[in-house]
């Protein structure tokens, strides 16, 4: 990545969730624990998705590789802070740290893409059911996550370039426990105005996009359901997208919350508390969520083992 010797500071400290907390080797067990269940329940969804001839068809093609996704992302950040909490040691290089930054926004901007995806998936599965397949083709399917992973290669690539053209002088602590891009700006003695213009149309906008993807679907989805005469109907319809609603809400509520709310309302613990929410807890709920609310899954699961 070519990246710049021109900084003065070599390596940053990520100061961690509670910082000199004495609940430590707590937190360390605890996120092990939610590591390790985020890995092996993703893992298994992987695994019966590619073993069922029942779940290839598009919804589960999508649910497999947003479980690949949310693995690579919880992957980027919590090994890294276990490792810190373990050695006592909170360094991480200016490299490793810029490395951090490029696949945490890589992997969280493929999870968005592929939530809006899912979520169009849904809209024609309940509204164009007869047209399903025919919209719904494998090459389609493939252009879908084609596009997904290399528009978000080439943007996380965008955003780690401006970054290493920052300077980082004097005060190299990070109040966080993974390398973001707004804590790393604030360190930043550089003109920062180029990066944050870039977050604020670019980002923004890529941000924006997938969301109102998911709330367009969703208007017709429940538009289509109302018009259902009967009941049993109605709930069947719902039923199909529930789960995906479900990590949706999780998802996009906890990043905005970040990202996107005036930055008046910020406060440090609360952006953390956020940020564990949407690359610890929602990786590891996808899995349950998707598992427990679907027969089909279910029932692959059983065979599984």
């Amino acid at each position: 990545m070519g990246l710049k010797n021109q900084t003065r500071s070599s390596e940053f400290l990520l100061l961690g969730l509670f910082e000199g907390s004495e609940y430590q080797q707590l937190f360390f067990w605890l996120f092990l624990l939610m590591y390790l269940v985020t890995m092996i329940g993703n893992l298994l969804i992987i695994v019966a998705v590619g073993s069922s001839t029942h779940l290839h068809t598009p919804m589960y093609f999508f649910l497999a590789n947003l479980s690949f996704a949310d693995i690579s992302f919880i992957s980027t950040t919590v090994p890294k802070m276990l490792v810190n909490i373990k050695t006592q040691n909170n360094a991480i290089s200016y490299s490793d740290c810029l490395t951090q930054l490029y696949f945490f926004i890589m992997f969280g901007m493929v999870d968005e893409f592929l939530l809006a995806t899912m979520a169009y998936d849904r809209y024609v599965a309940i509204c164009c059911p007869l047209h399903y397949t025919l919209v719904m083709s494998p090459q389609l399917c493939f252009l879908f996550i084609s596009i997904t992973w290399a528009f978000n290669v080439l943007y996380s690539l965008l955003h780690t370039l401006l970054m290493n053209e920052l300077d980082f002088c004097a005060k190299n602590e990070i109040p966080h426990f993974f390398c973001d891009l707004k804590p790393l700006l604030k360190l930043s003695c550089s003109d920062i105005f180029i990066n944050e213009l870039m977050i604020l149309t670019i980002g923004s906008l890529v941000g924006l996009i997938p969301f109102l993807c998911v709330i367009i679907s969703y208007v017709y989805i429940v538009l289509a359901i109302l018009r259902i005469p009967s009941a049993k109907g109605k709930q069947k319809a719902f039923s199909t997208c529930s789960s995906h609603l479900s990590v949706v809400s999780l998802f996009f509520g906890t990043v905005f919350g970040v990202y996107f709310s005036p930055s008046s309302n910020h406060s440090a613990q609360r952006d953390l508390i956020a940020s564990v929410m949407y690359t610890v807890v929602t990786p590891m709920l996808n899995p349950f969520i998707y598992s427990l609310r679907n027969r089909d899954m279910k029932a692959a699961l059983v065979r599984l083992f």
